[in-house]
């Protein structure tokens, strides 16, 4: 399956073919993403102490919230699985609604020291009262 879709839709091409870069993406877009934990993928989010997550309400209304915690707070689950332990924050609960009404998401993992970024789309629920996968 290409997934390149996901990031390089139709109006993006066309863009980038109005604007002249559509050659410089040709390749990318031929490769498309891992839809799996790579091994690097594994590696650089174990050093993350700190993420944004994107969610949208019902509406497509965006909101971004900070998340973070120690180095590896994100942890891997399976192969196509992340999770993290969500604290008590200002109690607005915008991502928590967001998530009732429209389950995708957006990750941006930032590690400016090293000059790389990690965009992961997917789609995000909310687990509360999970022993097991809280030990996990």
């Amino acid at each position: 399956m290409n997934n390149s879709s996901i990031v390089f839709t139709p109006a993006v091409q066309k863009a980038q073919a109005e604007r002249g870069a559509a050659s410089s993406y040709e390749r990318r877009i031929a490769e498309g993403f891992p839809d799996t934990v790579t091994p690097e993928l594994a590696k650089f989010i174990a050093e993350q102490d700190m993420a944004f997550l994107g969610t949208a309400s019902g509406d497509g209304a965006p909101y971004i919230q900070h998340r973070g915690g120690p180095k590896g707070f994100i942890k891997i689950i399976d192969e196509k699985t992340l999770g993290f332990a969500d604290y008590r924050g200002n109690r607005q609960y915008i991502t928590l609604a967001n998530l009732s009404e429209n389950d995708r998401a957006y990750l941006f993992l930032l590690d400016p020291a090293r000059r790389q970024r990690i965009k992961i789309w997917g789609r995000a629920r909310v687990v509360e009262d999970d022993a097991a996968l809280v030990a996990k």
